[in-house]
């Protein structure tokens, strides 16, 4: 970074009660490539200056709106760099869009969008724009699952023949959603969460790890999706069955009304010679069982490690790093590659990091996983 000044980040989204928008700050800056410089983080004016208090920003770019913001820093000398979107899914496209029109890259929360229509029409957008976009599926930044990654693409596993893929998590296990709260409130309105709820909250994160680490894609899948509160208008528990285009099997598991479970992200991959299994709640460990040998256990921050896997590591092995420490590396991707754009004008985003690929097959299998359970069969993808 000599030489380089920060690049400047615009926040849509993430005003007072919310969860994502201050973890997208916290790790957008982690690396000392990026600082949070506007904002418009609430649809109520007063609240976006409250949020723009709390994040210590000039009170002139805490904005009422995003497109008064959009507006208002292409006329600024200094103005931003790119958008950072952390808003309730029904406003990633229009907020997107405006970005893209603007003359601004986007990194997005996920999923890219509420639908799968709206996501053709944003990589169509981002294609037209050739800004950079990047989209934080935040698991994808951890060195362990980028270990397992190189192991699967290097072919160490052999032939992959089934996959077990689980995301659990518990805090939905009652109504909250009628008391007030406000983050899962709006995960189960339909008018701003789209229309699915555990499958597009975290069951689109278990899908998007299972085709990160493997390499393989899903051609098709028998999903079941369940509303189990009684009166949620969205689901809340899914089970899915997949079948990939290697003729690998896969079982994909998702559910927020697992009571007691936490964030229960696990992966395992069998293959023909050995497997993989990676559990976000142990995530500096990976362990790779053998069909003839010694189980390992992979340590993050391991000179053994992959180069992909090491670049993701910032401390010493044995001092642990999690969930933001990944999200930042996300980040610290894209800002190499706004780097690199801001001096080519070519957007190139590397494969490690997610990008609008990855938006469109996740809005993908959200659909596809609803028809399927509308139908009670197997669909193609």
């Amino acid at each position: 970074m000599a030489g380089q000044r920060k690049l400047r980040m615009g926040m849509v989204g993430g005003g007072p009660g919310a969860f994502i928008g201050p973890v997208h700050r916290m790790a957008a800056e982690l690396d000392g490539k990026i600082e949070l410089v506007a904002g418009a983080f609430s649809q109520s004016a007063e609240r976006s200056r409250a949020a723009g208090d709390a994040y210590k920003i000039d009170p002139d770019r805490a904005y009422a709106d995003y497109k008064t913001m959009l507006e208002s820093e292409r006329r600024r000398p200094d103005a931003i760099d790119f958008v950072a979107i952390v808003t309730p899914n029904h406003l990633h496209l229009p907020v997107a869009l405006a970005s893209l029109t603007a003359g601004f890259p986007v990194m997005s929360d996920k999923p890219a969008t509420a639908t799968y229509e709206e996501a053709v029409e944003l990589e169509k957008a981002v294609a037209k724009s050739g800004l950079p976009y990047g989209l934080t599926h935040t698991y994808a930044g951890y060195a362990l699952v980028r270990e397992a990654r190189a192991i699967c693409g290097d072919g160490q596993l052999g032939r992959i023949r089934k996959i077990a893929v689980e995301y659990l998590q518990g805090w939905l296990t009652e109504p909250i959603e009628s008391t007030g709260q406000k983050q899962a409130a709006w995960r189960s309105d339909p008018a701003q969460s789209g229309l699915g709820g555990c499958i597009g909250d975290i069951g689109v994160h278990a899908f998007h790890l299972t085709e990160y680490v493997t390499g393989l894609k899903v051609v098709g899948l028998n999903a079941s999706l369940l509303s189990v509160v009684a009166g949620r208008k969205l689901d809340d528990d899914c089970t899915a069955l997949l079948r990939m285009n290697n003729e690998a099997q896969g079982v994909l598991m998702t559910s927020q009304i697992a009571a007691g479970e936490r964030n229960g992200l696990r992966l395992r991959v069998y293959g023909e010679k050995g497997s993989l299994d990676w559990r976000q709640e142990d995530p500096n460990r990976l362990y790779v069982k053998w069909l003839d040998g010694p189980e390992e256990i992979r340590h993050a921050a391991g000179g053994y490690l992959s180069h992909d896997a090491r670049a993701m590591t910032r401390l010493p092995g044995g001092h642990p790093e999690g969930y933001l420490e990944a999200f930042a590396a996300l980040y610290s991707e894209f800002a190499d590659v706004l780097i690199a754009w801001q001096k080519s004008r070519k957007s190139e985003i590397p494969p490690t990091l997610p990008g609008i690929e990855a938006g469109v097959r996740g809005m993908r299998f959200i659909d596809r996983a609803i028809e399927s359970s509308r139908r009670e069969s197997w669909i193609e993808f």
